[in-house]
């Protein structure tokens, strides 16, 4: 079914909606009732923040739900559809973390280890004496949000990280960085010894699934590509740069996110190598290892990329923990003596966004329900918080 939005002529197709029957559930809400709620969230979010296109997935108790709007390419008049690709921004952080998660568990790394430990080019600088982990918490010392403009080489780059000095003490406070985050998973692949796109690959996509994720979109689904769009309707897609892949490179599905949101949710409340956990012990284990809170800043719990807070939580809660002072500013953190472990009655959550594109992802263990909004415009925080944080609500029938 299609319908036009009067609003601002953006086509929206409704209807697009796949069910995995295998994982029924019968306090699962009438498929008729979640089109209706979605398409009621998400009509008037377009219209007021002029997305061009925008793809919803949503895990309900083991069931797929994808809802898939408007345009990828305006220009082509090519419509989002399930195969649609769209830039993860931060988004891909969490991924990264993975990656860093799994090589602790096959026993690789430690993140409790020093930077330096991993690259001899950092040896007597700062990052003697700041972790893995609080490069991948953001806690190393007040990196900053991106790298200077005069970094264009790795080279550049190394000389960056050996002239650069903490403003803080390495973890008494947190301030969002690409170089933070991205330099734990430059880190990571050095220690791993392969190039960090191909162990994504090989750890984390193949395992779980993940068939249309990419860091280099290649020949044959550039036509799946979208297009983001600026703030002047101009398409736009992300350029290269420092530790991009790392920080905010991936290109994916709503599918896809949402088959590793379900990894999540899968191995939450289970021991490792319980018969109800579908993935293996290494993978399952470094799953859990980014769901760990390590550091507390107000009402949200800092893990290894994802954010998380005590369930229910209020929208307030939410906002305060994505917004502008949390993302560009350095605050106070608490570093937890005994780390928080994954906790079924808790909503993890990233954000993530690039030019032209942003995302939200969101999930709840104990109510075995997470979302995925992914859009072809980076549109406010507070919007993306508030439409997920309506439709989880209305799922859950939490306040």
């Amino acid at each position: 079914m299609r319908k036009m939005l009067a609003a601002n002529s953006v086509l929206i197709m409704t209807g697009s909606l796949l069910i995995d029957s295998s994982a029924w559930a019968s306090n699962v809400p009438d498929n008729a009732d979640i089109e209706a709620l979605v398409n009621d969230t998400i009509a008037p979010l377009m219209a007021e923040h002029r997305i061009p296109g925008m793809a919803v997935a949503l895990s309900i108790n083991g069931q797929q739900h994808y809802f898939n709007y408007g345009e990828a390419d305006q220009e082509a008049g090519a419509p989002v559809t399930e195969e649609t690709l769209f830039e993860l921004g931060s988004v891909s952080k969490i991924f990264t973390a993975a990656l860093t998660g799994y090589a602790q568990s096959s026993g690789a790394l430690s993140l409790s280890d020093p930077a330096s430990q991993y690259l001899p080019a950092l040896e007597g600088s700062a990052f003697d004496d700041i972790t893995l982990l609080e490069l991948g918490t953001y806690t190393a010392g007040e990196l900053p949000l991106q790298f200077p403009d005069a970094v264009q080489s790795e080279a550049q780059m190394l000389d960056y990280y050996r002239q650069w000095q903490p403003e803080s003490a390495p973890g008494s406070h947190r301030l969002y960085s690409n170089p933070s985050i991205g330099l734990m998973g430059y880190l990571t692949a050095q220690r791993l010894g392969k190039p960090f796109e191909t162990l994504m690959e090989e750890v984390v996509f193949a395992p779980l699934g993940l068939e249309h994720s990419y860091y280099q979109v290649p020949e044959a689904q550039q036509a799946h590509y979208a297009y983001g769009y600026s703030k002047e309707d101009k398409p736009i897609r992300v350029n290269p740069g420092m530790l991009d892949a790392q920080a905010y490179g991936l290109k994916s599905t709503a599918a896809d996110v949402l088959t590793f949101v379900e990894a999540h949710m899968n191995g939450a409340g289970l021991e490792v190598g319980d018969e109800g956990s579908k993935l293996d012990e290494p993978l399952s284990q470094a799953l859990a290892a980014t769901r760990t809170g390590y550091f507390g800043i107000g009402n949200m719990t800092q893990g290894l990329g994802w954010e998380s807070y005590a369930y229910p939580v209020a929208l307030e809660q939410l906002l305060e923990g994505n917004s502008l002072e949390m993302i560009l500013e350095p605050n106070p953190v608490n570093r937890l003596t005994q780390p928080l472990a994954p906790r079924e009655e808790a909503l993890y959550n990233k954000t993530g966004s690039t030019n032209g594109f942003g995302g939200y992802v969101a999930f709840v263990p104990s109510e075995q329900t997470g979302i995925v909004l992914l859009a072809n415009r980076n549109y406010p925080n507070q919007a993306r918080i508030e439409a997920a944080h309506h439709i989880l609500s209305e799922l859950t029938e939490a306040p």
